[in-house]
């Protein structure tokens, strides 16, 4: 049974607006990937979606084709993004099969609780090899298809068709800083620095590059991994001066904005969707229970132990 729309897309936008465009997704099999992905399908365009474990990759490609009778969705697993050649077969094949890539989600991303005092080297690599590196490489293995996209659809078409547009998943703890994830800070001001990048260089052949940076967003593995759930519904929305944590479906409609017409001349910008959370990251408490405050715990060296570790082996 399909995801119904109202989880994945909000009632704005017409069905057929992304007719006949491509998009290409890393992580496409994550929560908040799968949902971007859903929502382009829905209106209108086909798909590949990439990660490293098969089976997940292909089981989300066959549910994401459900919300569109004809929808093409190719799920493309064993992909590496710290390998180029991997992402570069893969973009190859999606661009082969459905016969271009108009869009791309740079998507796949690490996540972990850790002090410095407790990172390794090994994984503070780990996560920009995932988030800084494989953003690149996907970036490398995608911009001669975007290129060629943007040549098809000028900017703006008169017949209301875009190509040629890139969007990275990024985050806000950067802004400001946040205890326990210097790792994925540092990680993702990098990848809004190549956003930027790309921007400024592919901009004049009419590629758009943006990133969207989710806040606290419900239901996720990512939330899984940073709040404890030893927090009630109260005291999380209470870090949100919206009153609410986020959903799938917020990121998603950011997504379909700026590959839409409406996004036209949105370009190098950073997109956030966190209810102005990232405005009062200290009240956000990633990986901490109710009774921790800053600095104690650092002090003391106390973190969550309600929080889903997805480390397989210790890095």
């Amino acid at each position: 049974m399909a995801v119904p729309r109202s989880e994945y897309l909000s009632h704005v936008w017409a069905d057929s607006i992304f007719t006949d465009r491509v998009v290409f997704v890393t992580g496409g099999a994550g929560s908040i990937c799968s949902a971007q992905t859903r929502a382009l399908v829905h209106l209108g365009a086909n798909a590949c979606i990439v990660g490293r474990n098969v089976a997940k990759t292909e089981d989300a490609a066959k549910e994401i084709a459900k919300v569109r009778k004809g929808a093409r969705v190719i799920g493309i697993g064993g992909v590496d993004v710290r390998s180029f050649d991997s992402l570069k077969s893969a973009a190859d094949r999606c661009a082969t099969e459905l016969g271009a890539i108009d869009f791309v989600i740079a998507g796949a991303a690490g996540n972990f609780i850790s002090p410095i005092s407790a990172l390794s080297p090994n994984g503070f690599k780990a996560v920009i090899e995932i988030d800084t590196i494989g953003t690149f490489n996907t970036i490398k293995a995608t911009i001669p298809h975007l290129v060629q996209s943007a040549a098809r659809n000028p900017n703006p078409n008169p017949s209301g068709a875009t190509g040629g547009r890139i969007v990275a998943v990024s985050a806000t703890f950067h802004y400001t800083g946040m205890p326990l994830q210097a790792h994925v800070s540092a990680a993702k001001a990098a990848v809004d620095s190549l956003m930027a990048s790309v921007a400024l260089e592919y901009g004049p052949l009419g590629i758009t590059a943006n990133v969207v940076a989710p806040g606290a967003i419900a239901g996720t593995e990512g939330m899984e991994r940073l709040a404890s759930s030893a927090l009630d519904s109260t005291q999380r929305n209470s870090g949100v001066p919206t009153g609410r944590w986020g959903t799938v479906r917020d990121i998603a409609d950011a997504t379909v904005f700026v590959f839409s017409d409406a996004g036209n001349y949105i370009n190098g910008t950073n997109i956030v969707v966190d209810g102005a959370g990232w405005r009062r990251h200290g009240s956000l408490g990633v990986g901490l229970d109710p009774d921790m405050k800053y600095p104690d715990f650092l002090i003391t060296g106390d973190i969550s132990k309600n929080v889903k570790d997805g480390r397989k082996a210790k890095l």
